[in-house]
């Protein structure tokens, strides 16, 4: 059955006829494409890469930026794909978030025409695959702290370092990656094959697990002086990039918690215990109203931000407090409906223990909760807390 959405506060007609055909066509895919083959690929731990073309052929990777084969569509409509495809899975909104706004948007931002025009296009058909390397394994909330480095030899650079928790790592034909020169940061192209990188699989997750994760390792590997990013200077590089990626976390959750309440109102009237559905119970009630009420605050800032973004406006901490509330409320809906389906809730019949578990690592990931609070309390006050 189609899945028809969630939209307590008439919000579609706040979208135009693009956004919502966006939406339509992701929706569709989602339904027709990722939930069919997602549970084996979580139960067995590997992301279902022939996702990979048929998301580049729906437009959804790199779709916010303009030119170079990509979609060039507002942000609200590039919100909506996430919202889509993370109501799939969180590992399959993930894969999207660092193609586009982890590994093409740096490109984009950063690079020369050349890496433009070589890469951008294949990426955005999904013919090429890329992964973002910044997160150390003693430097996560920290990347300022990264012990990675890149010296100048002759006409190229050497890398030396490792980087940990990669998503896409394994699969990735090129890999952005965030070094310590002796200029500061500096980014580079590293590309699959380099002697010297080596890409190994994080094995015994428990969650994301229908998501490619991997170590990086750099043993005196020759970077090229044209895989450089000529326009990427310091640690603002780096954090500019996961601006992009939260802004799409910020929505993807959305659809993680549109599917964990869709699954929850189905269950309680069909769930039958005192010879009445148990929706008929005040406590359950209460508990959908609960979830209903958060999510429906959750698209509104969203939609908000998605305004704020079109319009050039956007600052990082507006994303902080996106990214932050939204991950608890999803995280949240997730644990109550699984607290409502019971026993049935801990199996894979169902959506909600699977995205209760991925949405435990979407709480850490591209800023943990913590740290975007921290982010939120230096905005208030001008003082940071972690500097």
């Amino acid at each position: 059955m189609a899945f028809k959405g969630l939209d307590f506060y008439n919000v579609d007609e706040l979208l135009t006829e693009e956004q919502r055909m966006m939406r339509k066509s992701v929706r569709a895919f989602v339904d027709e494409s990722v939930l069919p083959v997602i549970v084996e690929a979580y139960e067995q731990g590997h992301f279902p890469t022939a996702l990979i073309r048929e998301m580049g052929q729906q437009g959804v990777l790199g779709a916010n930026l303009q030119g170079y084969g990509c979609a060039g569509i507002d942000h609200i409509a590039y919100g909506l794909i996430m919202q889509e495809l993370e109501r799939g899975d969180s590992g399959v909104r993930s894969f999207a978030s660092v193609q586009g706004a982890l590994v093409m948007y740096p490109i984009h931002a950063f690079g020369s025409e050349d890496q433009k025009k070589k890469w951008l296009p294949k990426l955005a058909a999904g013919e090429a695959v890329g992964c973002f390397g910044l997160t150390e394994a003693e430097h996560g909330s920290d990347p300022g702290g990264m012990k990675t480095r890149a010296v100048k030899d002759g006409k190229g650079w050497v890398l030396n370092g490792s980087k940990a928790w990669i998503t896409n790592g394994t699969i990735a034909d090129v890999a952005v990656v965030w070094a310590r020169a002796e200029e500061g940061v500096r980014g580079f192209l590293v590309e699959r094959g380099t002697p010297g990188y080596s890409a190994s699989k994080i094995e015994h997750k428990a969650s994301m697990r229908a998501s490619d994760t991997a170590e990086l390792g750099f043993a005196d590997c020759r970077i090229p002086e044209q895989n450089l990013l000529p326009g990427s200077k310091g640690l603002k590089s780096p954090l500019s990039c996961l601006t992009q990626a939260r802004y799409g976390i910020a929505w993807g959750v959305l659809g993680a918690a549109m599917a964990c309440l869709d699954e929850a109102v189905a269950y309680s009237k069909s769930r039958i215990q005192f010879n009445k559905p148990i929706g008929s119970f005040q406590l359950v009630q209460a508990k959908l109203a609960h979830m209903l009420t958060e999510l429906t605050k959750g698209q509104l800032l969203c939609l908000r931000l998605g305004q704020l973004k079109d319009q050039g406006t956007l600052h990082h901490a507006q994303v902080s407090l996106a990214k932050r509330n939204n991950v608890a409320m999803a995280l949240e809906c997730a644990r109550l409906t699984r607290d409502i389906l019971g026993a049935n809730g801990i199996t894979y019949d169902y959506q909600a223990i699977r995205h209760m578990l991925n949405l435990e690592t979407v709480y850490t990931y591209e800023g943990t909760h913590d740290i975007h609070t921290l982010v939120l309390g230096e905005a208030l006050t001008g003082i940071s807390a972690y500097a």
